[in-house]
């Protein structure tokens, strides 16, 4: 769902991934029809990060309570 976020409205997946303040950034960069592309492109990939992001935290999180 946020994929799909981030692709029609760049500048909402940022807010939902919580990075309020490039959401502004992106929201002034779609707001040109030329600047639309690059905002896309940028929320998916920070969508990306914000999956891997969540992927380590969960396995440092099993790896102490393994110990």
């Amino acid at each position: 769902m946020r994929l799909i976020i981030c692709i029609l409205l760049p500048w909402f997946g940022f807010f939902t991934i919580g990075r309020p303040f490039a959401a502004i950034i992106c929201l002034i960069l779609q707001i040109t029809l030329i600047g639309w592309l690059p905002a896309m492109v940028w929320a998916v990939y920070a969508l990306n990060q914000y999956k891997t992001d969540q992927k380590i935290a969960k396995a440092l999180q099993e790896q102490n309570r393994g110990i």
